[in-house]
């Protein structure tokens, strides 16, 4: 069920009111403390989408970081390279620790210290299981299907609600044969109005493309659209004139196939697709369409997610 833009509705509590009641500044714009009726609500999000997902999915949780060298041979750092938050630590030994520590003392930049160590902060929570299929070897014929979430960062410091720096995602994604993997997107792309409405979001579903960096990323992205490689589920969050993406719907072709070796049983390169949930997204648009008070939500939203 997909709405007509001018069915978006107005959200009931405004992006300020939200962050009063529910967050905690921490002096970093993008990144706040979270209250426990937000995170009930968060917890009710991954229960609902537990129940969608395909039984035959293997569920993988991983960390907030992973390694450098995995994300420069994904691509993402020619892509999105000012997104990419770095892990960097004192280094040199305890002299030159120690030294940083001094600098610090007198008011000097103890930074002048870092060294960058072999990890990033995760950008999405896919990553990592690529290279964990490729390891496994062939990809079976009727393909891979892994449930997969993460906390990830990017590095966009905003006061608006719907850009944090750091954020959950959750994601399903399937590996296997070209035709598979479009259907595998487009049966979530055309599942998500309902799941949508479930919650009593108003929503549509619009051509997206992905912020890649520099002029040519420009070019790049304008190739994702012409192409219907990714689309988006737009919900009111701070507006209905300029909705959020909550999910997202995408085809990386072999992209990631050809990246790790990703083939099947006859060597052909195997394609992939995801489907990503928001979830703080989505918890900021239910806050915003139902009001900052759940124990007042409509009954139908607070059973789907077990409040």
């Amino acid at each position: 069920m997909n709405l007509a833009p001018n069915r978006l509705g107005q959200p009931a509590a405004s992006a300020e009111a939200i962050l009063e009641a529910l967050f905690h500044p921490t002096g970093v714009d993008g990144v706040y403390g979270r209250s426990g009726a937000y995170e009930a609500v968060v917890e009710g999000l991954a229960t609902l989408i537990n129940r969608a997902r395909d039984p035959r999915a293997e569920i993988v949780r991983f960390p907030p970081v992973v390694s450098r060298a995995l994300i420069e041979k994904s691509g993402y750092l020619k892509s999105f390279p000012h997104l990419l938050g770095c892990v960097c630590a004192l280094g040199g030994g305890d002299a030159a620790i120690g030294a940083a520590v001094e600098r610090f003392e007198t008011g000097g930049p103890w930074t002048d210290g870092l060294e960058a160590s072999d990890l990033v902060l995760a950008p999405a929570a896919c990553y990592p299981v690529y290279p964990l299929a490729a390891r496994r070897g062939p990809i079976p014929r009727d393909g891979l299907i892994f449930d997969v979430a993460s906390d990830c960062f990017r590095r966009e410091p905003s006061r608006d609600l719907d850009r944090l720096q750091s954020f959950r995602m959750r994601e399903f994604v399937f590996i296997g044969a070209p035709e598979a993997a479009t259907d595998f997107r487009d049966t979530w792309k055309a599942r998500a109005g309902d799941f949508a409405a479930s919650l009593g979001l108003s929503s549509r579903i619009d051509p997206a493309s992905d912020p890649f960096f520099g002029r040519g990323g420009a070019m790049v992205g304008r190739f994702q659209v012409e192409q219907a490689l990714k689309f988006e589920l737009m919900v009111p969050v701070r507006s209905a004139e300029t909705p959020t993406a909550c999910m997202s719907f995408n085809c990386h072709r072999d992209h990631f196939g050809q990246t790790w070796g990703l083939t099947s049983d006859d060597g052909a390169t195997a394609h992939t697709a995801c489907v990503a949930f928001g979830i703080d997204r989505l918890a900021a648009a239910l806050f915003a369409a139902h009001g900052v008070d759940s124990d007042r939500w409509p009954t139908s939203v607070r059973a789907a997610l077990n409040l």
